[in-house]
């Protein structure tokens, strides 16, 4: 085929002259050749070949934030985006690119940027972008779980009964509870004797601050979310009512009639996405309205404990409550309530751990460390002196794993400096790295095994510290004083000689009664030495 250019400017693309115009094919193809541009001399990013991928997909996605055009635009990285025009503005402002100035002095802190060429389309268009972005929430603690957090266990953080605040509203699998939401809100009305209007107003009052504790913008306008939240938060507080007083429920209760839906329900309240502000629900929540007048009062933050604390395990006592009336001390939402709760009861400084391993309860148990149940009523007060290890009781059953996970993501999330529970998690992935660790932990009382095999546990614990980040290591000295016990050498042979030789009363007798024997004989054999001398 001839072939040549068609000016002296163009590119090294080739031109090809179709000899025969009646050949539609050889038409095409020659258009197409003629197409091709030239392969780029300075290629250095590529598409991983689908030969490597195979062996870990995610190893080569990005799982929170696109970086370039490859992965632009996928869903799960569209949250990131927000963020990343955010630093383009500071970025912008720190470098004195762009003018900046208020349109009037009473608008929002997000900044009217000055486009310099109007004629630049892209210029205009991603200033518009940055002068829409609203100022971010300074009291957000309602978070969208992380997707690294979220692999472990979709379920763990996603709704399977009841939609509670903005995240999950509408979708079709909870649909079905929307009605016996607006029933619950009919008897809070008649419960309260207070107008619809009176409540939508009470929450209408506060809509800027309750949109500032969702970290994610809320797409409902206001009458969308007034609605929202009032159908929900009358809905729990009723809930959690009927959960604490028989008197409370109705004889032919919608939910209460059926165990397994009230049982469906809990667990949807423990979840972080699906969580209401609680100064909303404290604001509808009056005692003097909601109980009889010749009653006890009780406040919300009390049914809030009787409603949760089995959810951790705790035990009902005023002392835990007086922590949470501690000054200063805010409960955001019913997870947050809940992390208060796990709290220790006498906060330790954290720092960095000296040695990245920690002997696992096998390795501690052949060094010769006691293992004891700890009396602290909070799982983080774990103890460690003169060879003795107390740790506090952890219940394991099927509900430990959603708790846990959404009180990690909170942490995650919010928690800078007080990440207990990430701490403990992962202070107990490295105890328990196997069956026989955990058999350890339930043999000395310190695990209450409710899910079956001793392996499950191991696996849990393993699974729930899968992705956290731990900067600030809580239990960073206990750590080192284990590994510096464990590498002294009489303490293995002193466990050794415990283990092997006096484990039982038997052993004992009878490593005593060859001593006696042997120091007979060796009297016996002095004796006679002496005597044939």
């Amino acid at each position: 085929m001839m072939m040549r250019r068609k000016n002296e400017g163009r590119s090294e693309a080739p031109n090809y002259d179709i000899e025969n115009q009646h050949n539609p094919l050889e038409t095409s193809m020659s258009q197409e050749l003629a197409n091709l541009s030239p392969l780029p001399q300075l290629r250095c990013i590529y598409r991983v070949p689908e030969r490597l991928r195979r062996g870990n997909e995610n190893a080569y996605t990005p799982q929170v934030i696109s970086i370039g055009p490859l992965h632009h635009g996928k869903e799960h990285l569209k949250a990131m985006e927000e963020f990343k025009k955010r630093y383009l503005a500071d970025f912008l402002r720190r470098t004195q690119y762009m003018m900046m100035r208020r349109k009037n002095e009473g608008r929002s802190e997000a900044p009217n940027y000055d486009i310099e060429n109007q004629h630049n389309p892209l210029e205009t268009s991603m200033s518009q972008e940055l002068a829409n972005l609203s100022p971010l929430p300074q009291l957000r603690c309602i978070y969208r779980v992380p997707e690294r957090l979220r692999r472990g266990n979709e379920n763990a953080y996603t709704p399977q009964v009841i939609s509670i605040g903005p995240l999950h509203h509408g979708k079709e699998h909870l649909k079905a509870m929307e009605e016996f939401k607006k029933r619950y809100l009919a008897d809070f009305l008649r419960r309260t004797q207070v107008s619809l209007n009176d409540y939508i107003n009470k929450i209408k009052d506060q809509e800027a601050r309750l949109r500032s504790y969702y970290a994610d913008s809320i797409e409902f306008d206001s009458d969308q979310l007034i609605r929202i939240v009032l159908v929900d938060a009358a809905f729990i507080i009723e809930f959690l009512l009927r959960k604490c007083f028989l008197e409370f429920r109705d004889e032919n209760d919608y939910m209460f009639d059926k165990p397994w839906m009230k049982h469906d329900v809990s667990p949807d309240l423990q979840m972080l996405e699906n969580q209401l502000p609680f100064f909303i629900l404290e604001d509808l929540f009056d005692p003097d309205k909601l109980f009889p007048p010749a009653s006890r009062k009780f406040s919300l933050i009390f049914v809030s404990f009787y409603s949760f604390k089995a959810a951790i395990y705790r035990e009902g006592t005023k002392d835990d409550l007086d922590r949470i009336f501690v000054p200063g001390v805010e409960v955001k939402h019913f997870v947050d309530f809940m992390r208060i709760l796990c709290q220790p009861m006498e906060p330790k400084p954290g720092g960095k751990l000296k040695s990245p391993t920690t002997p696992n309860m096998a390795e501690l148990h052949q060094a010769g460390v006691k293992f004891n149940v700890g009396t602290s009523k909070s799982l983080f007060d774990i103890k460690f002196s003169s060879g003795v290890l107390e740790i506090p009781k952890l219940i394991v059953s099927d509900s430990t794993e959603l708790v846990f996970r959404n009180l990690l993501a909170f942490e995650q999330c919010h928690c800078k400096n007080m990440n207990y529970l990430t701490n403990y998690v992962f202070l107990m992935k490295r105890l328990a790295t196997s069956s026989k660790d955990v058999e350890l932990l339930v043999e000395h009382g310190i695990v209450q095994n409710w899910i079956g095999e001793n392996s499950g546990v191991s696996t849990l614990l393993n699974n729930l510290g899968s992705g956290l980040l731990v900067s600030n290591h809580y239990y960073a000295t206990l750590c080192d004083e284990l590994n510096i016990y464990c590498r002294t050498r009489r303490h293995k042979w002193m466990a050794n000689l415990r283990q092997n030789y006096f484990n039982t009363p038997w052993s004992t007798v009878s490593v005593i009664a060859a001593s006696v024997l042997l120091i007979l004989t060796l009297i016996q054999t002095v004796c006679s030495v002496r005597s044939i001398i």
